[in-house]
């Protein structure tokens, strides 16, 4: 089977992934005053729940299927056969969570009628066979559906959520728009595999390993979802919006290095199958540099413009966003360099207990600050736990594979990034433009900072010979003739 081009996947991705940054742009500020913060807490906190039952569902098959499919993409029977014993599995365990969520929705849950409405999220597990089309690098596929979904989720947003007691259709559209995203992929399955039932000793094969994967999803939820959970345990559901809007804002951003790590992971993981340890080492330097631009970019980005964008965005009564979400942006450093070691080191060449031991780590840090800080500083006390599980988290990663990677040589190409953001954040916070709501000042900001961090880039780049930026100027040069 052809190879596909891993420029286009990447290109397919960023369709996607600018789409999920777009269209929040579009509907977080209506969705923040139509439904107010206390509705918006409401919706994080019982879809964080629901998230938790889902999570158990898919038992860790996303990273562990992308790997597998990938390893024997050229092989159809092989294909078919790992496909259905692996989502066997994952179909016995999803149906398991969904039982288990109905449960919890009628014996425990305090919010009975918008837990149920998630119950949709939690459904999707056994419909979810993303990790097929990944392994098969068919991007394409995957990103027209996703974006076809999410505008059909806006159009709805606008069409059907009118005022504050519009909760449930905004709770019914999102968990009911994401179960149809993920279980039409089942329609175009029969181009790569021929799905069949197996036995139960067939499927379990695959346990340990899945397994194996799972554990640091566990351990990476607690400090990802657990934030909103133990808000709302602990103090108020206006808290909870509050951090919610916050990470959302950076997460949006995030989409860009996700898509980055989710393209280049089969490619990492069919080179390392190859044993092409140079190619591998090449791609892994190169991928480190291109990260930490784009999430440099972003965190120091954010948070420059934060306190002037977050009024104009949200609207009245979301001020104390502004420290969450400045707090929150510098995380964004920590996770793309976690990110790349993660998904084009450890999880290509199996390096489980170090992703696990990572993680765990992480986690255990950011349940004791929370515990300790939250029941007083509320969402601020959550954003110091989030920061300190991140650097915790990218740290350990990386004094573990220090003699496996080049991390010296990595740390010298992501430091120019860092120092050209702190230049653009200063340039951009001490421009003398009047802090207000109007978005002509705000664009102006954003214009500023942008050109500075682009300005500087490019000239690190020409001095140092960048051959990633030659390409892409020679293609861009091309394309214009």
């Amino acid at each position: 089977m052809a190879r596909k081009s891993t420029k286009v996947n990447f290109l397919y991705n960023m369709i996607y992934q600018v789409t999920l940054m777009i269209l929040p742009l579009i509907t977080m500020p209506y969705v923040s005053r139509v439904l107010g913060a206390d509705g918006i807490g409401t919706y994080s906190y019982t879809y964080s729940i629901a998230q938790y039952f889902l999570l158990f569902g898919m038992l860790g098959v996303e990273n562990y299927g992308n790997r597998s499919i990938a390893r024997v993409r050229d092989d159809e029977k092989k294909r078919s056969e790992i496909f259905s014993s692996i989502y066997t599995l994952q179909l016995l365990f999803a149906s398991l969570s969904v039982f288990a969520y109905l449960v919890y929705v009628y014996f425990f849950s305090g919010n009975k009628g918008y837990s149920l409405l998630q119950v949709f999220y939690v459904l999707s597990g056994m419909f979810d066979i993303n990790w097929l089309f990944f392994g098969m690098e068919d991007f394409k596929l995957t990103v027209t559906r996703k974006v076809l979904v999410k505008i059909a989720n806006v159009v709805c947003i606008f069409a059907f959520v009118k005022k504050s007691t519009d909760l449930w259709k905004y709770l019914f559209i999102l968990s009911f728009g994401y179960f149809i995203a993920q279980s039409s992929m089942w329609i175009f399955s029969s181009r790569y595999v021929r799905f069949h039932f197996v036995k139960l000793n067939d499927a379990v094969k695959h346990f340990k390993e899945i397994i194996i994967l799972f554990v640091p999803l566990i351990a990476t939820s607690i400090y990802r979802m657990m934030d909103k959970v133990m808000i709302g345990q602990f103090n108020t559901m206006r808290q909870v919006g509050f951090y919610e809007n916050s990470e959302k804002l950076v997460n949006v951003c995030l989409c860009v290095i996700s898509a980055f790590g989710a393209v280049m992971m089969p490619r990492m993981s069919n080179l390392y199958a190859q044993n092409k340890s140079s190619e591998c080492a090449n791609l892994f330097t190169r991928s480190m540099e291109i990260a930490m631009f784009i999430g440099c970019a972003i965190a120091f980005g954010i948070s420059s413009v934060a306190k002037e964008f977050i009024p104009i965005f949200y609207g009245d009564g979301y001020e104390e966003c502004v420290n969450i979400t400045v707090m929150l942006s510098s995380t964004v450093i920590f996770i793309t360099w976690a990110c790349i070691i993660r998904t084009l080191y450890l999880i290509p060449t199996e390096k489980n207990r170090i992703y696990i031991y990572s993680v765990f780590f992480g986690a255990g840090v950011n349940i004791v600050i929370n515990w300790m800080l939250i029941p007083r500083f509320a969402s601020i006390g959550a954003a110091v736990g989030t920061i300190v599980a991140e650097v915790t988290v990218a740290v350990y990663q990386t004094v573990m594979v220090r003699n496996d990677l080049d991390i010296s040589e990595c740390i010298k190409k992501a430091i120019p990034f860092i120092a050209f953001g702190t230049i653009m954040f200063v340039v951009v916070r001490e421009t003398p433009i009047v802090v207000g709501k109007s978005v002509v000042l705000m664009v102006v900001k954003i214009g500023i900072g942008a050109t500075v961090y682009l300005a500087l880039s490019i000239i690190y780049f020409i001095k140092t010979k960048n051959q990633l930026f030659y390409d892409v100027l020679g293609k861009v040069i091309k394309l214009r003739k």
